[in-house]
């Protein structure tokens, strides 16, 4: 074995120190007092097995079967461990294969949320399209100070949510809406602005709804490729497509907060989670300890979280490669239907048991194809391998639309622009699929001419609009 060569003094600054002085990387008249000898290691001496790994030599290739080995051996534990799967949802124990826990959490977060700065943000953004409102006005009279407000209130925890105002939209189906008042509009906001990161990287990349930069549109693209590539590789696509019945009202408080902690343990911003989620009890339309109001902001970010548990268990547990969500409407892609079939069971007793949620009557595995089969009809359109059309309500929603403003065109209630807006919206979602024949017939349909001229709208003579949003 060869002996390590001795040299003394400072590492850097080695032209005279020592008695077996060696310049090592300075210029000679770089020079300390310093004295002494000790082995001089290089890198490469000091760690010959990262050294070994970077160079083409045995132990590198020693060095790599060992980690293939070991890989080989962990991935070989989880199969084994996840070999539970083929069994039904209630033989598994609660800390089995499918219990998620996320080991790192957060703390210290509160003071993001108060910050002066965080919440003039969030009123920025909360007023974006609602300027001409009543209520947005009236805030911005002493902006400074209601921030202010706000922020005190937040800092001595003494905040309180506001009273929430009921009401019902229609289209595209019958739902209940509550919504709070503007001050703790701004509170979400800068709520969600913090918290939400902490999610957004911990998300699947096949989760479409209330994500930045993920809307219907990439959701529709990424589906009909998964059915593409089956069809490619199998020659026969069958789909399992399910919704949640009633997810907003049937989403369990106790549930949700114990989600929340395992990515928070800042106390005081679990605290003022806790009493937003709890002011739903308020409300008539739920049930005590459970539901949330669909129009608050934290609303979409909690569903998004609860449906995360039904993600992992989609794709790590029973290991589906080819599944998509856009928030309650998922689908499951495979070759096989009996194989979906026994999918659907045992994603049935997962929601049931650990989510407290049940799909409703449209959930099915159906066979996907032009003539012995059907479309998959997901995100606002009815999608096959080869093309995509729009779906027939939107197509009826959109001649309401159409129709509605054309009379409040020709009475004068409203201008050019407006109506401009509606078409450019509902033009922009039919892009997206083969429409192009009907969107020259439908809109040809329909010229817009003033019949008398135009006049500013009133409370009794132009009522607002009450056609459908143009919207999937």
């Amino acid at each position: 074995m060869k002996r390590l060569p001795i040299r003394g003094g400072n590492w850097n600054n080695a032209a005279t120190s020592g008695v077996f002085a060696l310049n090592l990387n300075n210029a000679r008249t770089n020079v300390n007092n310093s004295i002494g000898s000790r082995p001089a290691l290089g890198d490469r001496q000091k760690r010959p097995a990262y050294w070994a790994c970077r160079q083409n030599t045995p132990q590198k290739d020693a060095l790599s079967s060992a980690m293939v080995k070991a890989r080989s051996r962990k991935i070989k534990q989880m199969a084994r461990s996840s070999s539970a799967c083929a069994r039904p949802f209630a033989a598994i124990t609660p800390r089995g294969p499918f219990d998620f826990t996320m080991a790192k959490t957060y703390n210290n977060l509160f003071p993001q949320i108060y910050d002066f700065e965080a919440l003039h943000a969030a009123y920025l953004r909360a007023r974006a399209g609602k300027r001409s409102r009543r209520e947005v006005q009236q805030f911005e009279q002493d902006l400074e100070g209601n921030l202010i407000q706000l922020q005190n209130e937040l800092i001595w925890d003494q905040y309180q949510i506001g009273a929430y105002l009921p009401f019902k939209v229609y289209e595209p189906k019958e739902r209940n809406v509550a919504a709070l008042p503007f001050r703790d509009r701004v509170v979400q906001h800068a709520l969600v602005a913090v918290i939400e990161p902490l999610w957004e990287r911990r998300f699947i990349s096949d989760s479409y709804a209330c994500r930045p930069g993920r809307g219907t549109h990439l959701g529709a693209d990424r589906a009909q490729a998964m059915l593409r590539k089956v069809k490619r590789e199998h020659s026969k696509v069958s789909v399992f497509k399910a919704d949640i019945a009633k997810y907003f009202q049937s989403i369990d408080h106790s549930i949700l907060k114990g989600l929340m902690r395992k990515r928070i343990a800042c106390k005081r911003t679990l605290a003022l989670l806790d009493h937003i989620i709890d002011s739903a009890n308020s409300l008539s339309s739920h049930i005590p300890g459970v539901g949330l109001p669909i129009g608050n902001l934290t609303s979409q970010l909690c569903a998004n979280i609860y449906l995360h548990e039904l993600d992992e268990f989609i794709k790590h547990a029973l290991r589906e490669k080819h599944y998509a969500r856009y928030m309650d409407d998922f689908i499951v892609v495979h070759p096989d239907k009996a194989h979906l079939q026994r999918v659907r069971v045992q994603v049935e007793d997962f929601l049931a048991q650990r989510l407290r949620l049940k799909t409703n009557h449209k959930t099915q595995v159906f066979p996907l194809s032009v003539l012995h089969g059907r479309a998959l009809d997901f995100l606002g359109y009815r999608i096959w391998t080869t093309h995509r059309r729009l779906r027939k309500s939107s197509i009826s929603r959109i001649t309401l639309t159409l129709r509605t403003l054309q009379r409040q065109y020709a009475d004068g209630c409203i201008s050019l622009e407006r109506v401009g807006q509606s078409v450019t919206s509902w033009v922009a979602h039919a892009m997206h699929a083969d429409a192009l024949g009907l969107r020259t017939r439908l809109l040809g349909r329909f010229a817009f001419v003033r019949a008398t001229p135009a006049r500013p709208p009133t409370p009794t003579g132009c009522p607002p609009m009450q056609a459908a949003p143009l919207k999937p």
